[in-house]
């Protein structure tokens, strides 16, 4: 079989509405190219099968789809890539990408911005160039790059470390190592939280941060509702009423120097 003949792994990105009690106009958050070119995917693997199918109707009133939902292939990644990752190369998804080696494109979809950035996906992208397969990242919002590049922080060298200990001593000493290797390199450290404990984070980072560090926290972004707050900390500590941040959006934080 030439690689003419085999299909293509496309990656999508999904908007980063996902979760938010508004969602932003489609056609505002991504490229009319990557609607068009989801929309003539009709196999897909993502991460939950009723979010993708609730994306492809948002797509379909944009660009129609190739094929009706009830007709879309939708396989979802296992379980335990969603617990424990898929990063290090422990899960083998060669049998998810069988309809690309039939000759049909794949699209892999996360739940918002691009797959295998902060989000499971990897493996997949991983198999396809394992498989002869060619691999197609479509244009999108990447809420790190967002974020990072709204921050002020240094965005020529910079590292994105997950997420931090949900124990309380364990998240202090991870935020002090980060700090000390931002501050010693120049580094911006960056990292992300479920939203419903991102007011415990924010406050956290407030407390145990030295007061000439740099905070930045990107909110909601690509919503209408969308905030980047980049201050020291000893500015965040200042303001009254103490800083909070809503438990519905997505936010991604920055220290550095």
């Amino acid at each position: 079989m030439t690689q003419r003949e085999k299909g293509r792994l496309y990656l999508v990105p999904a908007p980063l509405d996902f979760g938010c009690e508004t969602q932003a106009p489609l056609q505002d958050a991504l490229p009319l190219g990557t609607l068009q070119t989801a929309a003539g995917i009709t196999h897909w693997i993502c991460e939950n099968a009723k979010s993708a199918r609730a994306y492809l109707k948002r797509i379909d009133a944009v660009a129609p789809l190739a094929a009706p939902l009830q007709a879309q292939n939708i396989q979802e990644l296992p379980r335990e890539v969603h617990k424990k990752g898929d990063h290090a190369g422990q899960f083998d998804a060669r049998p998810l990408l069988a309809a690309a080696l039939e000759g049909h494109d794949v699209g892999l979809l996360s739940e918002a911005g691009m797959p295998a950035v902060a989000d499971p996906g990897s493996s997949v992208a991983r198999a396809a160039h394992d498989l002869g397969l060619t691999v197609v990242p479509l244009s999108g919002p990447v809420s790190l790059l967002l974020a990072l590049a709204a921050s002020g922080l240094n965005g020529q060298n910079f590292a994105f470390v997950g997420y931090l200990p949900q124990d309380a001593g364990e998240r202090q000493a991870r935020i002090r190592e980060l700090e000390a290797l931002a501050l010693k390199s120049g580094q911006t450290q960056l990292f992300i939280e479920t939203p419903y404990r991102n007011a415990a984070l924010l406050q956290a980072l407030i407390q145990t941060l030295q007061h000439n560090t740099r905070l930045a926290v990107a909110r909601g972004l690509t919503l209408a509702t969308a905030n980047v707050r980049s201050e020291t900390v000893k500015s965040w500590r200042a303001a009254k009423p103490q800083p909070t941040t809503d438990e519905r959006l997505p936010a991604v934080f920055a220290i550095g120097r």
